[in-house]
């Protein structure tokens, strides 16, 4: 069985990410017309998230910044790899990457997945999107800052984390996380940035628990892939 090849899933996604490209287009335009180098992008993403995390992200508020077709299918192969049961989802946005998620838990037999994201109307939208999937039985969505929403109320242990929010608390969720994640928990960073919060150095450390690697796709984004060793 798979959700994501034909049936309502399938359809919501298309739906989705067409929307998301004429949501981004313009964002996208213009970091394509200010022609500056990733790096000097990356620096005033930082800083910015540094200055004022609220602000950055209530001016995104309309922009899903979503995962790709092509990495939405990774998280779904990674939840049916894993058998995953319970995923914890950091920047949750409209609920794209919720729904390739939520769809593998649906076709292993069911499972939780608790997202968060820091703007109310994309929590909004994100839960009627993945109710639009059928999926919402299967996810929960809490509005508010990660640290705070991610802190309590998680169940049982940890199978899989997605990280594809602010830049700079990438490892501050993380280590929130760890107590919680069980040995051989995935670890999946979308935009884990190596000049953000210490993560990539981190969990490429052996000594702090993880095995972790860059993926092969999409050059550029940041995509790492990490696994719970202990």
């Amino acid at each position: 069985m798979d959700s994501l090849s034909k049936g309502v899933i399938a359809d919501v996604l298309h739906r989705l990410h067409q929307e998301a490209e004429i949501a981004d287009g313009q964002l996208m335009q213009t970091f394509a017309n200010e022609a500056k180098s990733r790096d000097e992008i990356i620096s005033k993403a930082i800083a910015a998230e540094s200055r004022d995390l609220n602000e950055v992200y209530r001016g995104l508020a309309d922009n899903f910044l979503s995962v790709s077709p092509r990495f939405g299918r990774f998280l779904y192969m990674c939840v049916r790899v894993c058998k995953a049961k319970r995923i914890v989802e950091f920047g949750s946005s409209m609920g794209i990457s919720a729904i390739y998620m939520a769809a593998g838990l649906r076709d292993i037999g069911g499972g939780r997945l608790i997202g968060t994201d820091l703007e109310p109307g994309k929590i909004e939208r994100a839960r009627a999107n993945v109710a639009a999937a059928g999926l919402a039985d299967l996810v929960e969505f809490r509005h508010g800052d990660a640290r705070e929403t991610l802190s309590s109320g998680l169940g049982a242990e940890i199978d899989m984390v997605m990280l594809d929010g602010a830049f700079t608390l990438y490892l501050p969720i993380l280590r929130l996380l760890e107590p919680h994640l069980k040995r051989g928990a995935l670890i999946v960073g979308e935009n884990a940035l190596e000049e953000a919060s210490g993560y990539i150095d981190y969990v490429r450390d052996p000594e702090n628990g993880y095995l972790s690697l860059s993926l092969p796709f999409e050059p550029g984004r940041g995509n790492e892939f990490t696994i719970k060793t202990r």
